[in-house]
C-alpha cells in the first residue's frame, strides 16, 4: 500500500487519483474550494467527473499541510500558470523523500520553463525526484475506464519504477523513460498543434488537412524538443505522437474543441465566455513560442496559432500562411 497525495481536483487529477486507488494506493486529495471537497468526500467529484463513483480508498481535505502528511507520492495536478503561487502556499509541507509527480502540460509564461523546471526552482524538490507522466489521457476515458498507456518519466529510473509501480491498475498500463524533458514537450506542444487543428475543422476543412497539420506539427514538436535535449524515440511514442494523435482528433479534448470554436469565427473571449474554461494551448503557446525563437527553432504552425490567439488574425490566415511558405525537404 502506497500513501498518494494529488493536488488538485479538476478532471485529470480526479481521474488519476482513481487509478491510483485501483492500483491499490490510499489518496488524499486537495482542493482549494471546499464544495469540491465535500463532494469527493462523499464519493463523486459533481464538479468535473460527475459519472464516476470514487473509491473509498479517497479522501479529500482543503488544508494542504494536512494534505501531504505522511505522503510517499506527491501529485500535482493544477494548472500550469498556477503552480508557482501553490507551491508558495504549500510545498514546505511535502516530505523530503517523496516523489513528486506532475500531470500538468504547459510552459510557464514569462520564465519558459517546464513543470519540472518550475517545481525545482518554486518547489525545491530535487530533479531525482521530479516524475513527470504523459500519454493519451483523455480524462473522460480514463475514468470509464478504458484501456489506455502513458509515459512515468524521471532522471532516477528507480523513482520511475516507483511510481509506475503504484499507478498500474488494470486498465492503465504505463511505461517508464528518463526523458523528463522530451515527455514535457510532447505534452506541452500538443496542446497547441490541436488548436490549429481545431481550426481546420471548424472551417469545414477535411481529414488531408489534419493529418497534415498533426504531422507536421510533429515535426515541429520533435525540433523544439531535441533542441532543449529531448531524444527522438519519445516524440514517437506515447508521450508524443501519441497524445498528439488524441488531443488533435478527440471531441474530449479542451484545445481541439477550443480550436474548432475560433475556426467557426469566434474570439478567444468568446470561446471562453461560451465554455466557461481556457484550453491549455491558448495559456502556453506564446511561451512555447518565445522559447522557440530564443533557441532559433522554426514552429510555423505554433507561430500563426499565436498569431489567432494573441494578435486576433483570422484562422484562413493561419492556413493561408503555411501553404504559401517556401517549399523545401520533408525532413527539414
Amino acid at each position: 500500500m502506497t500513501n498518494v497525495t494529488v493536488y488538485g481536483t479538476g478532471s485529470w487529477g480526479t481521474a488519476f487519483a482513481q487509478v491510483l486507488a485501483d492500483a491499490g494506493c490510499d489518496v488524499t486529495m486537495w482542493g482549494r474550494r471546499q464544495e469540491v471537497v465535500d463532494a469527493i468526500n462523499a464519493g463523486c467529484n459533481t464538479d468535473y467527473l460527475p459519472d464516476l463513483r470514487l473509491s473509498e480508498r479517497i479522501r479529500a481535505t482543503s488544508d494542504p499541510v494536512a494534505a501531504a502528511e505522511g505522503a510517499e507520492i506527491v501529485v500535482v495536478a493544477v494548472p500550469s500558470q498556477t503552480l508557482r503561487d501553490n507551491l508558495a502556499a504549500w510545498a514546505s509541507a511535502v516530505p523530503p523523500d517523496a516523489a513528486v509527480v506532475s500531470l500538468m502540460k504547459g510552459v510557464e509564461r514569462g520564465t519558459m520553463k517546464r513543470m519540472s523546471q518550475v517545481l525545482h526552482e518554486a518547489g525545491g524538490f530535487e530533479p531525482e525526484r521530479i516524475v513527470v507522466v504523459s500519454g493519451p489521457n483523455l480524462a473522460k476515458e480514463i475514468a470509464e475506464k478504458h484501456p489506455a498507456a502513458a509515459v512515468v518519466a524521471c532522471i532516477d529510473e528507480k523513482v520511475a519504477q516507483r511510481v509506475q509501480h503504484a499507478c498500474t491498475a488494470s486498465y492503465f498500463r504505463p511505461y517508464t523513460s528518463t526523458d523528463v524533458i522530451g515527455t514535457e514537450f510532447g505534452g506541452a506542444c500538443k496542446n497547441v498543434i490541436a488548436l490549429a487543428v481545431g481550426m481546420a475543422e471548424g472551417m469545414g476543412m477535411g481529414d488531408n488537412t489534419k493529418a497534415s497539420i498533426i504531422t507536421r506539427g510533429l515535426a515541429e514538436m520533435m525540433r523544439l524538443g531535441m533542441a532543449q535535449g529531448g531524444q527522438s524515440v519519445t516524440f514517437a511514442g506515447l508521450a508524443g505522437v501519441g497524445d498528439l494523435i488524441a488531443t488533435c482528433m478527440s471531441p474530449l479534448s479542451r484545445n481541439s474543441t477550443f480550436g474548432v470554436n475560433l475556426g467557426k469565427g469566434m474570439t478567444v473571449d468568446e470561446v471562453v465566455a461560451v465554455t466557461s474554461q481556457t484550453a491549455e494551448g491558448v495559456k502556453s503557446c506564446e511561451s512555447i513560442l518565445a522559447l522557440a525563437q530564443s533557441l532559433g527553432v522554426d514552429v510555423p504552425i505554433i507561430e500563426q496559432v499565436v498569431g489567432v490567439v494573441r494578435d486576433g488574425h483570422k484562422p484562413a490566415e493561419l492556413v493561408g500562411a503555411l501553404m504559401n511558405r517556401a517549399t523545401k525537404a520533408e525532413a527539414g
